[in-house]
């Protein structure tokens, strides 16, 4: 299994002060930076557009950006998040046209591809995809708003996509997003997660090295216990 990686979701930082808030939380340990891309059509939220990307980039981040596309449709706004500097772009298979067409076209901008399911949408679309993708997003709220309880769920899902992922024999990220918290992520690990999103249970937090040192922590003993810690 890949090593861990804790992603900030930025929708639960501190705007006024967004570059500063972002320098803060990698200074504390965080592997890469989450934005929640919504746009008050497919969720019923409006957030952030690539303009935030190129300025974090532009303020110095040199972490990899991963960008969660709520949005419908989706194509549109690919090539504009790969120039503001995404490092993974994920969709929503039903915001999709064409799936396959859309994860051609992140690859064929640079950006790596993953493909988000919903509590509630079946993993069936990984049939047609699993192989063409770096990254599979599991949401364990409905997508929306930050702040939400975890579904436990989703913890079955999880494990059911590390099975498909070592079948196909190649490194495909597994990422889970909605109500990670230190007190939960041991399960959504031992699941089969490897890419942890925490925007609250962060930002909220008031000490983010000692948040993230104690994420860590939890991740490190439930891979051990499970016999998966990364090499």
């Amino acid at each position: 299994m890949a090593p861990p990686w804790i992603a900030p979701s930025i929708l639960s930082a501190d705007f006024a002060r967004l570059g500063a808030e972002v320098d803060a939380v990698l200074a504390a340990g965080a592997d890469l930076v989450h934005f929640d891309v919504m746009d008050n059509h497919y969720v019923p939220n409006l957030t952030i557009g690539p303009l935030v990307c190129e300025a974090l980039r532009k303020h110095g981040i040199k972490a990899p950006i991963d960008v969660h596309l709520m949005v419908q449709p989706v194509d549109r706004i690919v090539p504009d998040f790969a120039r503001a500097g995404a490092t993974y772009i994920s969709f929503h298979p039903e915001a999709s046209a064409h799936v396959d067409r859309t994860i051609s076209l992140i690859r064929e901008h640079g950006c790596r591809p993953g493909l988000v399911f919903n509590p509630a949408t079946p993993l069936d679309w990984l049939d047609y995809t699993l192989d063409k993708l770096d990254l599979v997003l599991l949401m364990s709220v409905n997508p929306g708003f930050g702040g939400q309880q975890f579904l436990p769920g989703v913890l079955p899902k999880i494990a059911a996509v590390r099975r498909r992922i070592s079948a196909l024999g190649r490194e495909v990220r597994v990422e889970v997003d909605g109500g990670i918290k230190a007190d939960n992520i041991a399960a959504v690990a031992r699941a089969g997660a490897d890419t942890f999103v925490a925007g609250s249970a962060i930002f909220g937090s008031g000490n983010y090295p000692a948040t993230i040192r104690t994420m860590r922590a939890a991740i490190s003993a439930a891979q051990a216990a499970a016999g998966t810690t990364a090499i």
